[in-house]
């Protein structure tokens, strides 16, 4: 996508309206993205083992290791070190001591704990979450898991307590443990869609098309995948079942012209993709069903496009009708069009669940001899204040939202190498998620 901007006359705006203070603008993304500006202390004991079958500590091993990275990872929480946390495994609230959990070193607020067997090819998992500092009444959850004995239903398992509890101790906000994020890879030869668990674990290939593939944006329902896909006669929308594991129709997204960058309402019921049917690329909206498709913008290059989940009553997109792209939000019909961004190279928006915030890319110093970086972006549609969340550690695009609020996915090439990355809203507690070949254009799944 970039280089198709990057054939236009060179051009800076000025950026002196935007305000810098971005101490301010942590305040305004924690609240936004509910990041707790005061963290809750968690401890996490190691489950303790039950029984005599061989496949009970290896399993455990996996489960108290992806319990704590979920709890760790979700943003909300100070973690208490295993290192200064007791060396015990109560299996049970009677075997719970709080006062060893609550006292110095671990000065835990909250500790999470439990008992862990395999029973008969049954994994029989008993998970509690105590207030450390409650001793009359401790118990804030309780929940029981019986599942077939394996290593990703450990995992899984793991995926669910840590969602109750990010659930219970974070507002009401359902955690994001058990969704995945979508991504293009090329370690097979092909540019090819494939899928990973939120943490980076369980990658795999969906489609094997032996073309390029991009954008890919799995609906709503988490039922189907819309992807840009290069064929014999150009770029079309293509769309894949995950339900029946083929390609589906989409009938809409194959007209000759360019068809790129497709984007699904928060209701699952429309699409909007960039299409250069008319002559150049302009953003249209079909069905799900690829269906009806029609034209809403007429002004250029326009593409890109990202629904406002809240409403779905806009679009942001990306417009070169001023000279470098720059972001705009629009209603979803192409009307009120709004210029978000003035000046450099702005791309590749994805709006915040909560509908105020949008995260996008930009190189702020774009211009001759292009000395600056391309950066991830924070903006409150609002107010127009921005925060950076990436600092020139390489080249940053293609950010998406986590369905939870407080986490960005994105991609980061360094050295010629592209690999997925993810971290909170404000920029803190980045981790690389792909090791193996490029990867590339990363979505995030609803749930």
């Amino acid at each position: 996508m970039k280089a198709i901007w990057r054939v236009w006359p060179l051009f800076l705006l000025t950026l002196a309206w935007f305000p810098t203070q971005e101490s301010a603008a942590q305040d305004w993304v924690h609240t936004g993205t509910n990041l707790s500006n005061t963290s809750i202390r968690l401890a996490v004991a190691d489950f303790k083992p039950g029984g005599s079958d061989p496949q009970t500590q290896p399993l455990k091993a996996v489960f108290d290791g992806t319990l704590f990275n979920d709890l760790n990872n979700a943003g909300i929480f100070e973690m208490v070190s295993k290192s200064l946390a007791p060396q015990t495994m109560p299996g049970s609230p009677q075997e719970m001591v709080l006062s060893q959990w609550s006292a110095s070193p671990a000065d835990a607020a909250m500790v999470a704990f439990g008992g862990f067997a395999v029973n008969n090819g049954r994994l029989v998992v008993s998970g509690w979450l105590d207030d450390a500092r409650n001793t009359a009444n401790p118990q804030v959850l309780n929940q029981q898991y019986d599942e077939t004995a394996n290593e990703d239903m450990a995992r899984t398992i793991a995926h669910r307590f840590a969602d109750a509890i990010i659930y219970r101790l974070g507002g009401g906000i359902n955690g994001i443990c058990e969704t995945k994020i979508y991504f293009v890879s090329s370690r097979t030869g092909a540019k090819e869609i494939w899928v990973m668990d939120y943490d980076g674990s369980n990658q795999r290939q969906i489609t094997h098309l032996g073309t390029i593939s991009l954008s890919p944006r799995v609906s709503p329902d988490n039922s189907r995948i819309a992807f840009a896909s290069l064929e014999r006669n150009g770029w079309a929308i293509r769309m894949y079942s995950l339900d029946l594991g083929r390609l589906v129709s989409f009938p809409g997204g194959g007209v000759s012209g360019s068809n790129q960058s497709p984007a699904w309402s928060s209701d699952g019921t429309k699409i909007a993709f960039s299409s250069a049917r008319s002559g150049h690329p302009e953003i249209w909206v079909a069905g799900a069903d690829g269906g009806s498709p029609h034209q809403v913008t007429s002004f250029g290059v326009d593409t890109s496009p990202t629904w406002d989940p809240k409403t779905d009553a806009q679009i942001a997109f990306i417009s070169g009708r001023t000279g470098e792209p720059q972001i705009y939000i629009m209603g979803q019909d192409g009307s009120n069009v709004q210029r978000m961004t003035d000046g450099g190279y702005a791309v590749s928006p994805s709006w915040a669940p909560n509908g105020s915030l949008l995260t996008f890319s930009w190189n702020r110093k774009y211009g001759p001899g292009d000395p600056g970086a391309q950066d991830i972006y924070v903006f409150n549609i609002a107010s127009m204040q921005w925060l950076q969340a990436t600092h020139e550690s390489g080249s940053n695009d293609f950010p998406s939202w986590s369905p939870d609020g407080r986490h960005i996915v994105f991609e980061r090439t360094i050295g010629g190498r592209t690999q997925i990355w993810t971290m909170l809203a404000d920029g803190t507690h980045q981790q690389q998620l792909t090791h193996t070949g490029n990867n590339f254009m990363p979505n995030w799944s609803s749930k």
